[in-house]
């Protein structure tokens, strides 16, 4: 028998009202929050970033494809990564098919990553993606957007990620393998997502997640808005419809696959 709470037809309907009433209210403030968004100050990009495409080496501006607006997702994929990191991986299933509509909105759309293409191609046609997808290689685009950091910063606490300074990361995290973690049953769900990028704790958090939009303006590319960590929330399609699920999330650790590795055991 159910241990959740059961009703009539008429009581649910009354906590039905209650909660609509909850919910307009964070539509509104949802759309207060996307003006108060869209108000920010633009920020001129002087620096020439240059990244590898499908059509050959590109500007940024050029990643603009003819449209005034440019939304990139830093994708976690760093040179070291053997395959994607699986909750961009499942951010991204969420994104690959809306991407026609946001071009036919005036709103362009990369993914943006370190890795070298053709390790991002491969890994696009294993996923049955379409989106586009651009190396920042040895650039200092992932830097400049605070989603990179190297090792000196990691160990001596100088990564600002998501507007705040973190503190050094614990020497033998930095220092072991995520198996010699497994030995010493101290593994996390960091560890293991890091296990299924094929690297260790340390190099599979140097790249971190995050969305940044651009504007063209007058032939000049403006930066407007950058975000990150549970930022990004709202655009991890698979929650917002667990969010609506009886259940909620319901999740006790890392249970999302790559979509192609339900099922493997």
């Amino acid at each position: 028998m159910t241990e959740h709470r059961t009703g009539t037809r008429e009581e649910w309907l009354a906590a039905r009202l209650e909660l609509l009433e909850a919910e307009k209210e964070l539509t509104r403030r949802s759309d207060a929050l996307a003006r108060q968004r869209q108000a920010l100050p633009w920020v001129r990009i002087d620096k020439d970033y240059r990244f590898e495409t499908d059509a050959g080496s590109a500007s940024l501006r050029e990643l603009f494809r003819g449209r005034s607006q440019l939304l990139v997702y830093h994708f976690m994929f760093g040179p070291d990564y053997t395959a994607g990191c699986p909750s961009c991986s499942a951010i991204a299933d969420g994104f690959d098919g809306i991407v026609v509509h946001l071009e036919n909105h005036d709103v362009a759309f990369s993914a943006i990553s370190r890795a070298p293409l053709d390790k991002l191609e491969a890994y696009k046609r294993r996923m049955g993606w379409s989106f586009p997808w651009a190396s920042s290689n040895d650039g200092d685009f992932n830097r400049d957007f605070s989603v990179w950091f190297t090792a000196d910063e990691q160990r001596q606490g100088r990564i600002e990620y998501n507007f705040r300074r973190e503190p050094p990361a614990p020497e033998p995290l930095a220092g072991k393998t995520v198996q010699e973690w497994q030995l010493r049953g101290s593994e996390g769900p960091v560890a293991q997502i890091a296990a299924m990028t094929g690297t260790d704790v340390a190099t599979y958090t140097r790249d971190r997640p995050g969305l940044s939009a651009f504007v063209l303006d007058d032939g000049v590319v403006y930066h407007s808005y950058s975000s990150y960590a549970r930022g990004l929330d709202g655009l991890w399609g698979m929650y917002q419809w667990l969010d609506r699920a009886p259940l909620g999330r319901n999740e006790t650790g890392v249970w999302w696959r790559r979509n192609d590795e339900y099922g493997q055991g």
